[in-house]
């Protein structure tokens, strides 16, 4: 694999990581979604300080399914341009969408996710604000995330700090995929964080949620409470906060059981 790709984030970890996992375990037949499934489409909103190349084995795996998938690529300049962002993508799509968010792209499909043709939510270590609230009042009431540190620019976006990187953002990849992600970083501006949602969908729309159980870039407590909030399916997995990468076989099995039951009414 050359490492002279152009793509802005974690291309290279995502296909030696992940695409690697999805190779392992092959599409079968029993594995393609039937025909008369309704939900066929998948869309994926990626976090701050990474890009949609991210889902690459994720990508990898559910089309090999069957599915219809699109990548999201955020340009983390404020809420209102991520949810457009996401906006376009649905309204590209040609029936029912599975609405996949990774940390602040969970803020992202919180918002969007009310659009009619979106079936369900699924949650990977994600935000999940309710309407009138903010992504940053998400925090109160628990731990500060020690080992995932923020550096601010001059103009008010931020990166994780570089000597913090791999133990705050991705401590379960190699040295050198740690590396490339740390230098590929996609700075978010803090102020979206700070702007309040006018729409929760995880209100009307059913919700999952898959929650690494070694995130540094969340308290525990604030990922289970969130989840809990939105009365998600929960499911837990051994990984980093970068699990849409590193697991991409979790995730995948989890929006496919999504799109099997997207069309249930809210619990």
């Amino acid at each position: 694999m050359t490492r002279k790709t152009t793509t802005t984030v974690a291309a290279i970890a995502a296909i030696a990581a992940a695409a690697a996992l999805s190779a392992a375990i092959p599409a079968s037949a029993a594995d393609i979604i039937p025909q008369n499934q309704s939900v066929r489409n998948v869309v994926l909103v990626h976090g701050a300080f990474a890009d949609g190349s991210g889902w690459k084995g994720v990508y990898d795996i559910l089309t090999k399914r069957g599915y219809r998938v699109t990548i999201v690529q955020n340009p983390l300049t404020s809420l209102a341009d991520d949810v457009a962002a996401t906006k376009r993508a649905l309204e590209r799509q040609d029936g029912p969408v599975i609405l996949v968010g990774h940390s602040w792209g969970g803020t992202v499909i919180t918002e969007a996710g009310v659009d009619a043709k979106v079936a369900g939510l699924v949650y990977v270590s994600a935000l999940s604000p309710d309407a009138g609230e903010t992504t940053a009042q998400q925090y109160e009431g628990f731990a500060p995330a020690s080992e995932f540190v923020i550096e601010t620019t001059k103009d008010g976006f931020g990166y994780v700090s570089p000597a913090k990187f791999k133990a705050g953002f991705a401590h379960d990849v190699s040295d050198a995929d740690a590396a490339f992600m740390r230098d590929a970083q996609v700075p978010i501006n803090m102020s979206a964080f700070g702007t309040k949602l006018e729409n929760a969908a995880w209100r009307t729309k059913p919700s999952w949620a898959v929650i690494a159980t070694e995130d540094k870039a969340f308290d525990q407590a604030m990922l289970i409470h969130m989840a809990e909030r939105i009365k998600a399916k929960v499911t837990k997995v051994s990984a980093s906060h970068a699990l849409f990468m590193t697991q991409p076989n979790v995730v995948a099995a989890t929006i496919d059981e999504a799109a099997k039951g997207g069309v249930a009414a809210k619990k």
